[in-house]
């Protein structure tokens, strides 16, 4: 249970990571990464939604009709986000302010829906719980590396301290809606080319190995050849006889 637990929430994270990976939910990866804070309560947001919602679909998942699954889904979906918006207006409300909409938009992310209906609706509650939090933690992290990202070199600026010299120019098109486009193909970009390049460097290891294991048996027949009196090839008439 806790090796599973384990693998369902490095997937979410790493193998499986719902924006670098599969790319899906980039609504408000764009628009709410202009800073760290806003990154960090959007993925918690989402996270907290996504691991009720698959706790509640797949406990519900005998019980609802296959015709009305999707919109069962959204009504579950739905009544998390609005305890999650009220949670965070009451208790956060500059972050509310700030992420806006974005928060009510969760009822229709397609990360949301996309683990309710591929996972959650057909395992059962406890692995469901930890692909909600896998997944979760995996956006999250997305967006707080791209908010730290766009608000460093945009404004100055980590969790709203200054952190760059004096001098420093900050490029103000990374917080803006251009910015996201820029700052996500250039991560994605640096993420695939370290793909490749393991991918590469793997190859090349395992080349090696077999290389020198060729050179490893080349060199156990030599030395067995060399205290052999016969021409290589020929046998001993007492070896033919066994």
């Amino acid at each position: 249970m806790i090796q599973s637990a384990i693998q369902r929430i490095r997937a979410g994270v790493l193998d499986e990571n719902p924006t670098f990976v599969q790319v899906i939910g980039l609504c408000p990866t764009l628009a709410v990464t202009t800073s760290a804070v806003n990154g960090v309560g959007m993925g918690l947001a989402a996270t907290a939604v996504l691991m009720g919602s698959n706790v509640a679909v797949a406990a519900l998942r005998r019980f609802i009709p296959s015709e009305i699954r999707i919109p069962a889904f959204i009504v579950l979906i739905a009544g998390f986000v609005t305890l999650i918006q009220f949670f965070v207006a009451a208790y956060a409300p500059a972050l509310d302010k700030s992420l806006g909409i974005f928060i009510p938009l969760i009822v229709v992310n397609c990360i949301i829906l996309a683990r309710a209906e591929a996972y959650a609706s057909k395992n059962g509650v406890i692995p469901s719980l930890f692909d909600g939090l896998g997944m979760g933690l995996g956006f999250t992290v997305a967006l707080v590396v791209l908010g730290i990202i766009r608000e460093a070199l945009g404004a100055g600026t980590v969790f709203g301290i200054p952190v760059m010299p004096h001098a420093f120019q900050p490029a103000l098109i990374l917080i803006l809606a251009p910015g996201g486009f820029l700052t996500l193909g250039l991560v994605m970009g640096g993420i695939n080319h370290y793909k490749e390049w393991k991918r590469h460097h793997r190859r090349a290891t395992r080349r090696d190995q077999v290389d020198a294991d060729a050179e490893a048996e080349q060199l156990r027949h030599q030395t067995a050849c060399s205290g052999c009196p016969l021409p290589c090839g020929m046998t001993r008439p007492e070896d033919d006889g066994r």
